[in-house]
């Protein structure tokens, strides 16, 4: 099939490679003439380990990019939006980007003869396929959904820094369809795509997206509550998460305790379905107090450094890490930047490094902190260093060097990258969010 992806971000970018991997023809469309002539350099506009190889591979055979959207929606039996939904100030989904494609598509529907498939793979609240892009697509194209146009939803589960692994083989597939001929295509577009498929509406794609996240996101604050509790009983939540995760109703996975989640989609997307949910008239209980633990979590660093420093002002902080997880550039809504801007609060001199993220983190707080190229810079001199993303470069570390570098040896973990036996016989004062004290 010929394909258009709307929108170059992440879910976008790793959709349109994904399809091409498949022998599909794909044209990325962007508003951002800078990251359709990346894609055209067989370069991603982002980073994400593997990516590059593959346009490299498709780039000018099947897979394609352009900034005009109308041309590519017309050449195309099936385009797909995946443009951003950020959240708005006061935590609800912002829908201007599906809005705005929306009526792009539409308009370009308007002089299309052939059925075209409108499938949204942006993550929406539940109900915005049906009661917010239907209308808009419907006005714009001057035609009916259903009989002129096809219209669904087929939310991704990517995960950063596995991304490509997980579009070439999903765990499930959820074909949102709003009529038969819709869910016909997404049957088709996915038939060499070996995993389950669960066929329903719309609605229902929309909210298993979420209630996917929000439950992950719910293991992950739970596990970080126990922790904090753990350390008032002085017993290593490490520990615990091992014996619970042997449960196979609850699995070891996302039971890692320490800094906190981030990332482009468990933050926004808790946050959208509370917003969503209040303004249904239900009051999110569980929801508010998953938002709240993971808020803490990365202040929890701070006020252990503080806790062995003494006092911040003045004291050089090596911040290992800054990507929201390993093997990604994506900040949003990482720890690193809430323990960079409580630290730059306190007064204390702040180095960072991160293999992938820095830049990103440049953008954000400028000079103030100052950027190192290798671990081991970043060590040299520093007062207390505080492990935020466990990338490979940070784990390779010998526990000696914290020692010779450091003007002292006071490590704050909130990734369990070391083990804590080996860190402190090496010499190392070493904490973390919910572990034994002695």
């Amino acid at each position: 099939m010929k394909l258009a992806v709307i929108g170059t971000g992440y879910v976008g970018i790793i959709t349109a490679a994904g399809f091409a991997e498949k022998g599909h023809k794909v044209t990325c469309v962007d508003i951002l003439p800078e990251k359709i002539e990346s894609i055209k350099k067989k370069k991603s506009p982002l980073y994400e380990a593997g990516l590059d190889k593959v346009l490299k591979k498709l780039v000018g055979k099947k897979l394609f990019a352009t900034t005009n959207l109308a041309e590519a929606v017309k050449d195309a039996d099936v385009s797909f939006i995946c443009v951003g939904t950020p959240s708005a100030p006061d935590g609800s989904i912002d829908l201007k980007y599906i809005k705005s494609a929306s009526a792009a598509i539409g308009q370009a529907l308007s002089s299309k003869k052939k059925f075209h498939t409108v499938i949204v793979k942006s993550t929406v609240i539940p109900g915005t396929t049906d009661s917010i892009i239907l209308p808009i697509l419907e006005k714009a194209s001057g035609k009916k959904a259903g009989r002129d146009f096809g219209l669904g939803m087929n939310p991704e589960f990517l995960k950063e820094g596995t991304a490509l692994a997980d579009v070439r083989k999903p765990d499930r597939i959820i074909l949102g369809a709003g009529d038969q001929k819709t869910l016909k295509v997404l049957k088709a577009l996915y038939s060499k795509f070996k995993a389950p498929k669960l066929a329903v509406d719309t609605r229902t794609a929309e909210t298993i997206k979420y209630a996917n996240n929000a439950f992950l996101a719910t293991k992950i604050s739970f596990i970080n509550e126990m922790a904090n509790i753990c350390e008032k009983f002085n017993v290593d939540i490490y520990e615990i998460a091992k014996g619970i995760g042997l449960d196979e109703r609850i699995s070891p996975r996302f039971l890692a305790a320490g800094a906190g989640f981030g990332g482009s989609c468990f933050p926004k997307d808790v946050k959208a379905l509370a917003a969503a949910s209040r303004a249904a008239s239900y009051e999110p209980t569980l929801l508010n107090a998953v938002l709240e633990v993971n808020a803490s979590q990365p202040l929890r660093m701070v006020e252990l450094a503080r806790s062995l420093l003494g006092e911040l002002r003045g004291k050089t902080i090596a911040v290992l890490g800054l990507a929201f997880k390993p093997e990604t550039d994506d900040i949003r809504e990482a720890p690193s930047l809430i323990i960079i801007e409580s630290l730059l609060r306190a007064s204390a001199n702040v180095r960072a490094y991160d293999p992938k993220a820095t830049a990103n983190v440049k953008t954000v707080f400028g000079n103030m902190v100052q950027y190192c190229k290798k671990p081991e810079d970043t060590l040299k001199g520093s007062d207390c260093a505080l492990i935020v993303t466990e990338w490979k470069q940070v784990k390779a570390l010998k526990l000696n060097s914290f020692k010779k570098l450091m003007a002292s040896p006071i490590i704050v973990d909130g990734r369990r990258a070391f083990d804590p036996i080996k860190a402190k016989k090496a010499g190392l004062i070493y904490r973390g969010i919910g572990w034994r004290n002695k």
